[in-house]
């Protein structure tokens, strides 16, 4: 696997500790259990160990599951923890930002234009919904 991120993917970080010893059925079946999502959809799903100096990064590419695997010889990944666990999802930003070692708060964004979409069936039952 090419390790490069899209906006056209959505990335979803596992924010308690990971077992690294698992593998794409282990870390398959976190998606399903943990993240209640669908390993196949495409979507890239993140772990990071206990230490915070790897990560595992897991997605279903057209004909089967590809792990992308880093171990930090020196300092740790940002950890996107909370004590209740769950699931985050991050843009491909801040996934870069993540491996490269910088700091999600201190980098400082411009306001950009985003488009909101509109759902259709509730634009016609007369109450827009922006999603």
């Amino acid at each position: 696997m090419i390790l490069s991120f899209s906006n056209r993917h959505r990335y979803f970080v596992y924010r308690s500790a990971c077992d690294m010893r698992k593998g794409f059925d282990g870390l398959s079946g976190l998606v399903m259990n943990e993240f209640k999502l669908d390993p196949l959809s495409g979507d890239v799903f993140v772990f990071f160990s206990r230490t915070g100096n790897r990560v595992k990064l897991l997605r279903w590419e057209d004909d089967g599951f590809a792990i992308y695997s880093k171990r930090l010889e020196k300092g740790t990944y940002e950890m996107l923890r909370d004590k209740n666990g769950g699931v985050i999802e991050i843009k491909s930003e801040q996934m870069q930002f993540i491996l490269s070692g910088i700091i999600l708060s201190s980098v400082k964004k411009k306001v950009r234009y985003e488009h909101r979409f509109v759902d259709k069936t509730s634009v016609e039952s007369g109450v827009p919904k922006a999603s």
